[in-house]
């Protein structure tokens, strides 16, 4: 389910607020090593989406 969460995400990542609704989807569907790890991706690979990723990932803790 992590490659595919990339894979989507990848896809959208052209719109900031299609990011957010498929970042908030995905987590949902993963275990708590997995959503480490995909915090970590999306926070390297989409920085300029930052502020997005920090605020999905703060609903969750």
């Amino acid at each position: 389910m992590l490659e595919f969460s990339k894979k989507v995400l990848k896809k959208v990542s052209f719109d900031k607020n299609l990011f957010k609704k498929e970042l908030q989807k995905s987590i949902k569907w993963l275990s708590k090593k997995e959503m480490s790890h995909l915090k970590i991706w999306t926070l390297t690979t989409f920085s300029q989406y930052k502020g997005v990723i920090l605020e999905v990932f703060d609903q969750i803790s």
